[in-house]
């Protein structure tokens, strides 16, 4: 029988998570979502499924959006993190997130760290109507909403017309 070695190899990762320095010494197994949730007190990123499918730990790694719960913390060694914290003001709710209120396109809200930063990374030119709309937004999965209001939300925050 082989012996199993306990010991647990860690490194140290230096990356910027909204806006602000940071540097730590992780496991080199130390998932992503793990780190930001737990490591650093940033429970806006939510663990879902666990496997990338759900898109609830997305976060914005240098602009564009990523599952967090499918990379390792040493992975985003050198990167621009944002999570959902880092785009909502001091006081109060980002315009996004005024729309998705406004717009009821949320109920238990657990996906929507997701849906908010996958949005904040698109480009509103590619997507210019409601089916290419749905498509960014595949990657994200509800459970409440049923997504016609989260449209609905985006297509206001991008102050485009759209038929009820």
């Amino acid at each position: 029988m082989r012996a199993i070695d306990k010991a647990v190899e860690t490194t140290e990762v230096s990356l910027t998570v909204n806006g602000a320095p940071v540097t730590a010494t992780v496991s080199v197994r130390r998932l992503l979502v793990d780190f930001i949730r737990d490591d650093l007190r940033l429970t806006g990123t939510h663990a879902g499924c666990e496997h990338g499918a759900c898109g609830a730990c997305t976060i914005l790694m240098d602009g564009a959006p990523v599952r967090s719960c499918i990379m390792l913390a040493p992975q985003a060694d050198g990167s621009a993190i944002t999570t959902v914290e880092g785009i909502t003001p001091a006081n109060g709710l980002s315009a996004l997130q005024q729309a998705f209120k406004d717009h009821h396109a949320l109920q238990c809200g657990f996906c929507t760290p997701g849906f908010l930063l996958t949005i904040i990374a698109a480009d509103p030119a590619d997507y210019p109507d409601e089916d290419r709309i749905r498509e960014m937004l595949s990657g994200n999965l509800c459970r409440c909403t049923g997504y016609q209001n989260i449209v609905h939300a985006v297509t206001a925050w991008w102050g485009r017309d759209r038929d009820d």
